[in-house]
Parts: structure tokens; sequence; C-alpha cells
């Protein structure tokens, strides 16, 4: 009874593992897990407050599907403000950001259109363009080159069939960062080839090294980018499923097409809770990513004490991706170190090809359990 276009997709590795890892602890193991992308924080009290006066002020209905005007507003101003992206809120949709990739694939992509993606990158984009009945068509980047995506290999990549180039910056699961000039140079084979970006922002805030660059942000390219951000991973709010896209007005409305057959909107209350967290203070937020800094220097030095693993000091987002010189695949590497070190990382493979020979090691989780899990890893290895 299931779909063609459902059968092929694999459900997504990092939340299968973050069952398995659940049920695990349910039975008692004690499980040290690095396997999903989620603060350990607590969402920003000004913001809870906000979410409880929307809920005592009974605003607890439907909204308009693209969102209330004042986030759409707050939003707008922030992108532009921030990232110098030229829009407006009448550029802007209030959805989930998982829910934005998946309708921008919907809305903009046909059958046997091609998408160019970094290798390794997000798991869902895959199932998103296949979902969509599109190709995806993987651009390796390199270990040595700290996974930036070479533009040279975009415009050799391109073909009669390609419509989009799906961009994450800073990138799960690798934290590399693109430079100005790289997204400088893939907007220009954009335009060019007259081709469409989809650019997952998400991680925009979380940044150690370098800056954040939006590639709406250059010249001619805001009519053919959909950028997508949300408030998940800075504000320690993946629970709350909120972001949104900003695109062109008439790529807004298809995507509201879409949502209005759908969710319909997003939930109503957390909304204004939304409109404090990008208005109010940034303390905490500024706090979180100082200590998510911490770690991933903590994680690096440590890792670099393990025989048999290498890895990059990522610019951004909270994931570390260490290289291991075993020639074990990387499933039955992660599901062996699971089984005899109770602890859980996510396979490289569940990124795309380039991601076997790698592990994804998330250290958004406190220095105790940083520290223990990589002393079981480096036990575990020195056994492998």
């Amino acid at each position: 009874m299931v779909s063609k276009r459902l059968n092929g997709i694999p459900a997504s590795g990092t939340v299968a593992l973050s069952n398995l890892v659940s049920y695990m602890k349910t039975r008692g193991v004690d499980i040290v897990s690095f396997s999903m992308g989620e603060p350990d924080f607590v969402t920003p009290q000004n913001i809870i407050e906000a979410c409880k006066e929307s809920l005592d002020a009974g605003f607890t209905h439907y909204t308009p599907s693209p969102g209330i005007p004042e986030l759409r507003k707050a939003v707008a101003a922030k992108a532009f403000s921030d990232n110098k992206i030229p829009c407006t809120a009448q550029n802007v949709l209030i959805t989930p950001c998982k829910h934005a990739i998946f309708m921008s694939a919907l809305a903009f992509l046909d059958p046997k259109d091609e998408v160019i993606l970094p290798d390794p990158s997000w798991v869902s984009y895959e199932a998103c363009i296949r979902l969509a009945g599109a190709k995806p068509v993987y651009i390796p980047t390199k270990f040595d080159e700290n996974f930036v995506v070479d533009p040279a290999r975009i415009a050799e990549a391109i073909t009669p069939k390609t419509k989009m180039i799906l961009l994450n910056s800073p990138s799960n699961p690798t934290g590399s960062v693109m430079p100005c000039q790289t997204v400088r140079e893939i907007a220009k084979i954009a335009i060019d080839n007259n081709l469409t970006v989809l650019s997952d922002e998400i991680y925009e805030s979380i940044i150690y090294e370098g800056k954040h660059f939006s590639i709406a942000a250059v010249r001619d390219m805001f009519d053919r980018t959909i950028t997508i951000s949300g408030l998940s991973k800075t504000y320690a709010m993946t629970g709350w499923r909120l972001g949104w896209a900003i695109a062109p007005e008439g790529c807004i409305k298809e995507l509201d097409k879409l949502q209005t057959h759908s969710i319909s909107c997003c939930v109503s209350f957390t909304q204004p809770a939304a409109v404090e967290a990008i208005n109010g203070s940034q303390e905490e937020k500024d706090s979180m990513v100082k200590e998510f800094r911490k770690r991933r220097d903590l994680a690096v030095d440590l890792i670099r004490e393990i025989k048999g693993l290498e890895v990059n000091v990522p610019k951004g987002a909270f994931y570390l991706f260490p290289k291991y010189s075993s020639k074990v695949k990387s499933e039955v590497l992660c599901t062996k170190m699971l089984e005899d070190a109770h602890v859980a990382v996510t396979p490289g493979s569940a990124f795309g090809p380039c991601g076997e020979g790698f592990f994804r090691l998330s250290y958004a989780t406190s220095e105790d359990q940083i520290r223990e899990g990589l002393s079981r890893i480096k036990k575990f290895m020195s056994n492998l």
C-alpha cells in the first residue's frame, strides 16, 4: 500500500538513532548520547513568559496561514539588519524549518529535475528532493578543505536538468562555514545558469570564527533565493517547531498555498513568543554560543588524543565530524560503539557518500558528558 515515492525513502537516521537511545535509556542502560542536534539548555525565560502570556490571553486559535504580522515583520527586520537580505514582511512565511525545506522541494521541483548539494549534508535534504520526484546530485567536499564546497565543482555538475542549488552554512554535519568569496562565486553560477538557490541558515547565529554571509544578500540573488532559518538551535527551541522561509513574494504565495493544505498555520501561542525571542534580550543566546565554543574546544582536544581519529575545528554549528582510520563501515562502527561503549554517535554514511569513514558527534551537551563519552570512545577505539 506504500506509494512509490515513499517506498525508496529511508527513515531519518538521526531520529531513528535518537529513538533507539531513548528506548535503551528506559531499559536502564547508561548512554552518553552525541546523536541529536539539540541544545541541552532550557529555552530562555523571557521567551517562555511571552508564551505563557499569549496562552493566558486566550491566543489559542488559528492565525493567518503565513504567520502573525508582528512576527513576519520581526523576521524581516532581523534578516535585513543581521544578514542584509532586502526583504519585507511580505517576503516571510512562518513555518517549521524542516517543513519549509519540504514545501520548497514540492513547490519548485518537478520530476527529473536535478538539485546540486554538498556531500556530506543533512540527512533530510535528499529525502525531500526525492519525494518531489527530483534527483540529488552530490558535490564531494574534502576533510583537508574543511568540507567547504568548491564552486568549480558545482559549475562542472550543472546539466540542462539542473534546477536548484542547495546550501547549508554553517553545515550540519561538519560545522563548516562558507567564506564570503565562496558564496559570491556560487551566486554567480546560479545567476549565469538561471538556477534557484535554497539556503538553509538555521545555524546562522552559532558561529565561532568568521562571519555568516547570506547568499540572498548578493546583488541580483534575492529574486532566485529561498532562505530558511528559525529559532530551534539559536534559542534552544527545538520542540517549538517554529521557523521561517524568506523569498520573493510570488514564491511565498506558492509556499503558503502548500501550508494552507498541510498544517494550515504554525501554533498560535508560540508566535508572540517568537517575536520576543527576536526582539527581546539576547543575553542568554549569546551565553549559549560562548558555551558551545568552550565545548567545541574541549571535544576537539580530547578527540585529538584518541588514536585512529582525526578531526577539523569547525567554525560553526555544534557538530564534529571525526574521520576514523578503521576500514569498518560507519554504520557498523556506530552500532558497535553504542552496543559496547554505550555511546551514541551518528554514522557518517547517513549524510551522503562522502560521509563514509566518518561519524557525527554533537557537542550540544554538558562538559561532563563530553569528557565521559570521549573517554569511552577512546577505550572503544583502542580495542577496535
